[in-house]
């Protein structure tokens, strides 16, 4: 997955592809810039804040530029290495590594769909449980009401290279309740901008 998807953010063309031979555009692009919708996770992220699965870190900079200290952590160093460039704090980690101001968080933040990291929503949330401070929360991107929860088994293709296979897990926000409560949160919002969905979890 590593090469396939530091290619894209270098700006080559790639793919994701499930199981039953569909194919999706991965638009890496979107990622480098403001997303409508970006605004309203932004405003609820207060003090130090974990982007998890932060990309080229369009989230951790404009976090970082509003004086609020984020850092973001991503398995590519290539998206490691764009988040630096643009002015962010970054670490190549998983979630699953152990990492700094481990219990102390005051915000985690799950955007860009990335609750569905590892395709196992709950050990992820309560993974997080795990690094938010006691009264801690947590910003989560899922997708629309009626919208089936599932877990994918997809792979990155460029042309005739392709990644190996992983699970990703999409929650919709019929789910984020019972989901939420598996990583021992609450909800205490969910809310659509922008034609996204979002779910605060406490």
């Amino acid at each position: 997955m590593g090469e396939i998807y530091a290619d894209a953010l270098a700006g080559a063309s790639a793919e994701l592809e499930y199981v039953d031979g569909t194919r999706t555009l991965l638009e890496t692009t979107r990622w480098f810039e403001p997303i409508d919708g970006d605004e309203t996770m932004l405003r609820r992220c207060a003090g130090p804040t974990l982007d998890i699965g932060s990309g080229p870190g369009r989230l951790t900079v404009a976090l970082n530029r509003r004086g609020i200290p984020a850092l973001g952590i991503d398995i590519t160093p290539h998206a490691v290495h764009l988040t630096r460039r643009a002015g962010g704090f970054a670490l190549r980690r998983s979630v699953f590594d152990e990492l700094p101001g481990s219990g102390r968080w005051e915000t985690a933040l799950l955007a860009d769909g990335n609750i569905g990291i590892g395709g196992h929503p709950g050990v992820l949330l309560r993974r997080v449980r795990e690094l938010v401070r006691p009264g801690g929360r947590a910003i989560v991107e899922v997708d629309p009401p009626g919208v089936s929860s599932r877990v994918d088994r997809v792979r990155l293709r460029r042309d005739d290279v392709v990644g190996d296979w992983f699970a990703w897990a999409v929650v919709s926000a019929d789910d984020i309740r019972r989901t939420a409560r598996l990583g021992s949160f609450d909800v205490t919002d969910c809310w659509p901008e922008a034609r996204r969905w979002f779910a605060e979890l406490r």
